[in-house]
């Protein structure tokens, strides 16, 4: 890992930072061709693109979907723990949307013979993606489908190219209709284009790779079927003073580490004296992690130690980088969350660590990634939520309007705008 002060080595330090906006250009062609194919040839390009790169070779289209007798032998395969641990993260996931959805109500205001509202209602089908790769993501399953489900969505289809029994226990309890396997940019493209097996969604959402990312930004631009961000790879900023416990941030930054080599970790401390013992706190702790080969490449490449003067200049930085993941293990955490504008998700103090966001604590763990947490929020009901605004006018209240329609209908020069208001008038 690299270490920067804040002043001193700015030009180097913003090279580094360059390094989080992806090239996604050079992977357009690929997944452009992938998704032409699958528009046109539906489930016999899945099938050829599930061989190709999940390594699942399937014999007919109907093996894409997950039986329900393979969901229930699944059920057999997990543990109690798991069963256990699984109940508790989604009744916390479910008590916070819950709590989210307050205020999302159908309203309406009457006066003057005219009633004006807006009208909430769920989407009525979503795609709910879980990448694969060299991890299975149950609790990627969770914080994507239960919030749909909170918020009322009638039918859920999840699409994974790594079925195991976590998998399609935390798919089946959290609420989705029907599971496929498959993965990568085709699944993204039968969701969003239909094929004789998969129905077409209204909306995809859930993490993935480039290829995936990709592929959701090409549905939404050639088809009716929106998406929720463009999430990943995942990142983590630590903002810690002298005060920070060494251990607590190193064991925080390889959590991070292990998701993958392109994971962005960045601590910024007011300590020399911390930033001095983080990289030996590392390298102890690296020694007893399954993934350790993952992390160490991850580390030497995007992992970077900041330091700066004060806490002030901590928060402008953070402000500026807009992480994904923000932990502020200060002596005051909640006065620095005020100063924070631009974050995903905030943990606060030393027990707080991101991997209790990512599994247990309820609000959803699918943020905002690459700096887009200036302008974009967690996923949550408003995903999977739409508004519909409503009129309706009596006769005395058109003829009330009608002058002010009219002239500023004409002024725009739509003249059958104007004659809609006028012909009213003379019935």
């Amino acid at each position: 890992m690299k270490t920067f002060h804040l002043n001193r080595d700015k030009k180097k330090l913003d090279s580094f930072l360059a390094k989080r906006e992806r090239k996604m250009s050079e992977v357009i062609p690929a997944v452009r061709e992938i998704c032409e194919d699958v528009r046109k040839n539906g489930d016999k390009a899945l099938l050829k693109y599930t061989a190709k790169f999940d390594g699942i070779t399937l014999k007919k289209p109907s093996q894409l979907k997950i039986k329900k007798a393979e969901v229930k032998d699944a059920y057999q395969k997990v543990d109690t723990e798991f069963i256990d641990a699984l109940k508790l993260a989604k009744a916390n996931i479910e008590n916070f949307h819950s709590r989210q959805k307050n205020g999302r109500e159908s309203w309406h205001e009457e006066k003057e013979g005219q009633i004006i509202g807006e009208k909430y209602s769920a989407l009525e089908r979503v795609g709910v993606y879980a990448p694969g790769g060299k991890a299975s993501y149950p609790s990627t399953i969770l914080m994507n489908i239960i919030p749909a489900k909170v918020a009322g969505v009638e039918e859920i289809i999840a699409a994974t190219p790594n079925i195991n029994p976590h998998i399609l226990v935390a798919a089946d309890s959290a609420g989705a209709n029907q599971i496929f396997r498959v993965g990568g940019a085709q699944a993204i493209a039968a969701m969003a284009f239909g094929t004789d097996t998969i129905a077409k969604v209204d909306k995809i959402v859930g993490p993935g790779n480039i290829y995936v990312a990709m592929a959701k930004l090409i549905v939404q631009q050639e088809t009716n079927v929106g998406i929720d961000m463009v999430a990943g790879p995942t990142e983590i900023m630590i903002l810690a003073d002298g005060k920070a416990r060494v251990d607590f941030v190193a064991a925080d930054m390889l959590s991070q580490a292990e998701h993958g080599t392109d994971s962005f970790i960045i601590v910024t401390t007011t300590s020399e004296e911390l930033a001095s013992a983080i990289p030996g706190e590392v390298k102890r702790q690296i020694k007893k992690l399954l993934r350790a080969d993952t992390v160490k490449e991850c580390l030497r490449e995007n992992a970077a130690i900041i330091i700066v003067n004060n806490i002030i200049e901590a928060v402008e930085l953070t402000n500026n980088i807009a992480p994904e993941h923000l932990e502020i293990q200060v002596a005051r955490p909640w006065e620095c969350m005020e100063t924070i504008k631009n974050a995903g998700a905030i943990f606060l103090g030393d027990y707080s660590p991101e991997a209790l966001g990512d599994y247990l604590a309820g609000p959803s763990a699918v943020l905002p990634t690459g700096g887009r947490a200036k302008f974009s929020s967690p996923l949550g009901i408003d995903d999977f939520l739409k508004k519909t605004n409503f009129i309706f006018s009596d006769r005395m209240h058109v003829r009330h309007s009608a002058d002010a329609v009219i002239t500023l209908a004409e002024r725009e020069g739509l003249d059958a705008h104007a004659e809609a208001i006028r012909i009213r008038l003379r019935k």
